[in-house]
């Protein structure tokens, strides 16, 4: 236990010693937070007539762009050492590439959840301040599910992320496929019906409902599954890049 202690320290120096990922942090943070603001203001100050659930949903809207921010952190914990070559010393000194995954996937997930609660809270109370007597409350049905649903997506995405890099071994390589993927899932193949059936199970696509206040409808589209069912996919997702970096650590030389 105290050498992976030790092992637990030396994945969290690397991460508080690389500047860059502090900024995506906190472009994260400021991101999600004002775009919060300035949707809260927005739709506050326009009509209510028709908007329905609206004021529920819209403080999840930035979360969707902000993840961005915290993929690119994931990707930056993992490619970063491989870009560098600082990988090589690193499964020297801890040459159970097992424990050297673990490591790097707890400091990431540990980093990665206190920021997502700190974006996903500050992001409801800034839309919900902006949207002023139109507001919704944590108390209000569903509310504070989706919100910790929010957090959970945030920080599985992170997560994923690391491992797709660990996979990939180069982090620009690993923004090339994510950052595409993401944003064309979330703004174009969502709302193409023919394939919608099948880009449900993509991890972004999945994983954002757990941000859904009721029902199976999400402002992204609908999903054929619930909020459990969104967990599933996700976590499966989170495995399945988390077991592709560990067999790529275990067949390939650093």
């Amino acid at each position: 236990m105290s050498a992976f202690a030790g092992v637990l320290r030396a994945e969290w120096t690397k991460v508080a010693t690389v500047r860059s990922t502090w900024w995506s942090l906190f472009t994260t943070t400021v991101l999600c937070v004002g775009l919060g603001v300035l949707l809260g203001f927005q739709v506050g100050g326009g009509s209510s007539d028709g908007r329905g659930d609206l004021e529920a949903l819209i403080a999840f809207f930035p979360l969707v762009i902000g993840q961005i921010a915290l993929v690119a952190f994931g990707v930056l914990v993992a490619g970063a050492e491989y870009s560098s070559g600082t990988v090589r010393a690193s499964l020297v000194a801890v040459p159970a590439r097992g424990v050297f995954l673990a490591a790097k996937t707890l400091v990431t997930a540990g980093v990665a959840g206190v920021v997502s609660v700190v974006v996903a809270f500050g992001t409801f109370f800034a839309t919900q301040w902006g949207l002023g007597e139109h507001g919704v409350s944590l108390s209000d049905p569903g509310m504070t599910r989706a919100v910790l649903g929010a957090c959970v997506y945030l920080t599985a995405m992170c997560v994923f992320a690391m491992g797709v890099a660990t996979v990939l071994r180069s982090s620009a390589l690993s923004l090339g496929i994510l950052l595409p993927l993401l944003f064309l899932n979330s703004q174009g193949l969502s709302s193409v019906p023919a394939i919608r059936s099948v880009t449900q199970y993509l991890p972004d696509q999945a994983g954002a409902g757990l941000m859904r206040v009721g029902g199976t409808r999400w402002f992204m589209g609908e999903l054929t599954f619930g909020v459990l069912g969104s967990l599933l996919v996700l976590l499966g997702w989170v495995a399945a890049a988390l077991a592709g970096g560990y067999l790529s650590l275990r067949r390939r030389d650093a």
